[in-house]
């Protein structure tokens, strides 16, 4: 017997999953704020280096001004970083002359002036993080990401060990104490800390709230509870831009983001321990309290009828697998990942694979100029075209299978990223409409991975594969930002290195098993073994009682 018949018999998916997934899709909204928030967090204005003295030059306009004391680039802007030594009233007379004798110029030496018409303040204007700085502006998201990346491995580990929920409440509790304590950051270190600490927390949110939902949804289920968790990312991620727009200043705009983490604190209480898990871990009372509620909200009278037989068979069950199989009792670790040889190797692909798809998306996310449109606007976007994505993404994925999903979104990602380069910036149109198809093709591969990798690992492995997997998206994440540094390089290498990189693992995706209408593995012997596959018509008749589904 397995728990899919079970949950069949408790009515499937009624309104105690409806529910659920309710309060779970809410607090995933928490997420993509935060991730994301570093494209308004350090947004960078347009600056020049401060002018001492500029009183004396009263009888000048502005413009007059910066050009005997700026220098310009080659395309005619001035300079962010360097200033003359002297004024340069020459150049009153004829601007076009720019002065040979670089000796004259030098890097800012009384701070910089910043353009306050789009941002009122952020971290970069708070404490000067441009120009020779400029790193430490980039590696603030860095910072957060390798603080997900050390929760993945973290939350994933006490998930399969404690309890899905009990970690759900811990990650949203240090979310939100975090979250405050970065918008009251009175220095760059404290801001770098609390971002980092954030991070760890909101892993867990990110890990748990998909694979706890599957865990209470049949076969048939699986795909739309999978889409549907992910088409709220994107409604958070529309909303960042509008919380964005109206809050300007970076500490607010850190309280605005961080707030809702309260109300799915709150919600939370209504959600139930995974009964997948409990049962995995031998807590049979627990896990049949929790179908009867399932079956008495579906409304399956019949199942709560039968209530002592049911726990009796339940634990019959349990008990017979974790007394006769080992994969289902004992202690397992990301160690457990590779002893196997199927097990290996789908640790290896998914792992390249979520490495490529977080790497490539958060390239593309991070990156909202050049494209002509404001920076809102591209957030805003950038985030809606992610909702038809995973809409077309919800027939394909039942359609041509989870495997042949992945790795072409991927690819054609890359291939957008990989347009642009040769795109001339004049077409701002066309790069535009390149770039959100790729970052269309980015989110349908997000909201691929997390379904397929969760169909992938066996219950008592799911969290740790799936720490095991976050932990290598959250490295491509924290890795993501960083490389927009090596334009100083060759302008076009962070984009040649992000269109690389997707299609290297758009392909290791070929490499993976399709999960396509097979059940969910529990454990590691359905995974060693071939998968038996279930029709999608195949349910469970009303009234047949659970002895049938036995034979």
């Amino acid at each position: 017997m397995k728990f899919e018949d079970l949950l069949l018999e408790t009515g499937g998916f009624g309104r105690f999953q409806i529910l659920i997934l309710a309060i779970l899709c809410l607090a995933r909204i928490n997420l993509p704020m935060h991730f994301l928030l570093h494209n308004f967090l350090a947004a960078t204005p347009s600056h020049h280096c401060a002018i001492p003295h500029q009183e004396a030059f009263v009888n000048l306009t502005t413009e007059e001004v910066l050009l005997i004391s700026i220098p310009r680039k080659p395309d005619g802007t001035f300079s962010s970083c360097e200033m003359f030594s002297q004024p340069q009233f020459h150049l009153l007379l004829n601007s076009s002359l720019q002065p040979e004798n670089k000796s004259i110029i030098q890097h800012c030496q009384h701070g910089w002036v910043y353009d306050h018409s789009q941002f009122t303040s952020t971290i970069s204007t708070q404490w000067d993080l441009v120009c020779e700085q400029r790193g430490l502006n980039q590696a603030t998201a860095t910072f957060f990401f390798i603080g997900v990346t050390v929760g993945a491995m973290v939350f994933g580990d006490l998930s399969d060990r404690f309890g899905r929920k009990t970690m759900l409440q811990l990650s949203l509790v240090c979310s939100l104490v975090f979250g405050m304590l970065s918008a009251a950051s009175v220095s760059y270190t404290m801001l770098a800390v609390t971002r980092t600490l954030t991070g760890v927390a909101l892993s867990g949110l990110s890990l748990i709230v998909l694979p706890l939902g599957m865990e209470w949804v049949d076969v048939q289920h699986r795909t739309f509870t999978g889409i549907l968790s992910s088409i709220f990312w994107s409604i958070g991620n529309m909303l960042l831009a509008l919380a964005a727009y109206l809050v300007r200043e970076w500490h607010w705009l850190l309280v605005a983001v961080t707030a809702p983490c309260l109300l799915s604190i709150v919600c939370l209480w209504w959600v139930p321990e995974s009964a997948r898990w409990l049962i995995a871990k031998g807590k049979v009372k627990q896990a049949h309290r929790h179908l009867l509620r399932c079956a008495r909200m579906n409304g399956r009278k019949d199942f709560a009828c039968l209530t002592r037989g049911k726990e009796l068979e339940i634990q019959t069950h349990a008990l017979t697998r974790m007394a006769t199989d080992k994969n289902m009792g004992g202690s397992y670790s990301y160690i457990s990942l590779f002893r196997t040889p199927v097990l290996r190797k789908i640790s290896v692909c998914s792992g390249v694979v979520w490495f490529g798809v977080a790497f490539s998306y958060y390239g593309l996310s991070m990156n909202l100029t050049g494209f002509g449109l404001s920076i809102y606007l591209s957030q805003f976007v950038f985030g809606a075209i992610e909702i038809p994505a995973k809409m077309v993404m919800y027939v394909l994925v039942n359609r041509i299978g989870r495997r042949q999903c992945q790795a072409w979104t991927l690819i054609l990602a890359g291939v957008c990223i990989g347009a642009n380069i040769i795109i001339p910036k004049s077409f701002s149109s066309l790069r535009s409409v390149v770039a959100i198809l790729g970052k269309g093709c980015s989110e349908a591969a997000f909201t691929t991975v997390f379904l397929y990798t969760s169909e992938l690992y066996p219950t008592i492995l799911r969290q740790n594969g799936m720490g095991y997997t976050s932990f290598l998206a959250r490295l491509g994440g924290a890795l993501a930002p960083l490389v927009f540094l090596l334009d100083e390089v060759w302008r076009s290498l962070p984009e040649v290195t992000y269109c690389a990189v997707a299609v290297c693992s758009g392909a290791a995706a070929f490499l993976l098993p399709e999960t396509l209408n097979a059940r969910l593995p529990e454990g590691i012997e359905d995974v060693e073994k071939p998968q038996v596959k279930v029709p999608p018509e195949a349910s469970t008749p009303e009234g047949v009682p659970l002895q049938a589904l036995l034979k």
